[in-house]
């Protein structure tokens, strides 16, 4: 799952980052209420954490911007106003949840993951392709019931291409949506992890569903004669 992160602190905004991405979250940062407004328009995430007290433009100014457009994007607001009246006018405005700083990262976790499975429809928090399951919430991996150990960036990878089973997905796609980067043509990153991969879920199984496809990328489940 992807969240952005809407915090101009960047030491507090790189700790969150850190802690969300060892739970195997994609994280994005804005730094200021205009990117983060961009951001949130622009592209899908499944959560937003919000600071109120961003420059630009002010997050009580980005949480209406986000409400408008897209009602059901849920949003933790995590900020230093700890007034009775602020908590209830963000809550009013339409936060999801208000959490005040200092705050425990295992809190905030655990309310990712509360809003996340309250947020989430079926089809959305667990994804399947044949008999490999992956549950976008609790973070976990299984294929034909058996539980499957992936790093965060592993986790990332398959994500995304079973978000996009039975399409072809180039490298620059793969890098752009998982390492939040520009594709880089002398890298071999995607290569590598996608070998981690395929020794991890389909090194002990019949049917393979990772298949390169020549001068493409690959694709994850579909049609054989479209990938090799």
């Amino acid at each position: 799952m992807r969240v952005l992160v809407a915090e101009d602190d960047n030491p507090l905004a790189n700790f969150v980052r850190k802690g969300l991405e060892a739970e195997h979250y994609a994280v994005d940062i804005a730094s200021d209420g205009e990117e983060a407004r961009f951001m949130a328009e622009e592209y899908e995430y499944d959560l937003i954490i919000l600071d109120l007290n961003l420059p630009r433009v002010d997050g009580v100014e980005v949480l209406k911007h986000v409400r408008a457009r897209k009602p059901s994007l849920p949003v933790i607001v995590l900020t230093a106003r700890n007034k009775v009246e602020d908590r209830v006018k963000g809550l009013d405005l339409g936060a999801d949840d208000y959490l005040t700083k200092p705050f425990s990262f295992s809190e905030l976790s655990a309310r990712v993951r509360a809003l996340l499975r309250r947020g989430s429809r079926p089809a959305e928090a667990v994804l399947r392709v044949e008999d490999l399951e992956l549950d976008r919430v609790e973070r976990a991996v299984k294929r034909g019931g058996k539980r499957i150990e992936l790093t965060p960036k592993e986790f990332a990878l398959l994500e995304f291409l079973m978000r996009n089973a039975g399409r072809r997905v180039t490298r620059a796609m793969i890098i752009e949506h998982v390492w939040n980067l520009s594709f880089d043509t002398m890298t071999n990153v995607v290569d590598v992890y996608i070998n981690y991969l395929r020794r991890k879920i389909d090194e002990s199984f019949e049917l393979k569903l990772i298949r390169t496809v020549r001068g493409v990328g690959y694709q994850l489940g579909g049609k054989e004669e479209d990938a090799a």
